[in-house]
């Protein structure tokens, strides 16, 4: 039974919500505020994180800067009742795995979390085998990147974008093999969550020596590593 942690202060909705994923086999951990989510995360730490972008005692986007900080890897999906363009764009940025508008429809906040928690599971990476490009390499088995001698941390979805690049580098992965691969669903007509996962991923990694960027984008194909 995967634990989920639901951090919304509107308490109808959360507990709505809650008894629907229970029934759906989540066992489920409510907050209301800031404060206590954080108490909460301190303890511990949940299976998957489901974040409303507005907190009565602040951000829940301040909260998931300092999630991305201390969980790298956890997953997160963000919620918010105005569900404008600029508050998907922030919660990607920051690093959430995906992202839906209030309200909601339980079942496909259901088949999200799933589809996010099918990537987490022992067995669900594609490969144990380290990959290596130039000065880059990545541990499928710790979700670890490493330049040189320096960690990058990455979410989720950005090492399964980059361990499904580098298994192919220099060849296009088209955009929608690329969502199943980081988001575990399709891409919908105007989201462009893969396309922030694939910015966040570039800024993280930088340019090689030669100022080239290491991932690319080919029209009509997809995006690659450039080797």
């Amino acid at each position: 039974m995967n634990d989920l942690l639901l951090i919304d202060d509107d308490r109808e909705l959360t507990e709505l919500l809650a008894t629907w994923l229970q029934q759906e086999g989540f066992q489920v951990r409510a907050c209301h505020d800031g404060a206590s989510a954080r108490a909460a995360l301190a303890g511990q730490a949940p299976d998957a994180v489901v974040l409303d972008v507005m907190l009565p005692d602040g951000s829940g986007l301040e909260l998931l800067k300092q999630l991305r900080g201390e969980h790298p890897e956890l997953p997160v999906l963000m919620l918010s009742a105005r569900g404008e363009p600029l508050d998907r764009i922030l919660g990607l940025e920051l690093g959430a795995d995906d992202y839906l508008a209030k309200p909601c429809d339980p079942r496909e906040l259901t088949a999200r979390l799933r589809a996010v928690l099918r990537r987490v599971q022992p067995g669900s990476t594609a490969s144990n085998t380290r990959l290596e490009l130039g000065d880059l390499s990545y541990s499928p088995s710790r979700g670890v990147a490493m330049l040189g001698e320096q960690e990058v941390a990455l979410t989720l979805s950005e090492s399964r974008i980059l361990e499904a690049l580098l298994g192919q580098p220099g060849e296009p992965l088209d955009k929608q093999a690329l969502a199943q691969l980081a988001l575990g669903r399709k891409l919908t007509l105007y989201d462009r969550s893969l396309d922030m996962h694939i910015s966040n991923l570039r800024k993280k990694l930088g340019a090689h020596a030669d100022g080239r960027s290491r991932i690319m984008a080919s029209r009509g194909r997809g995006y690659y590593y450039a080797p």
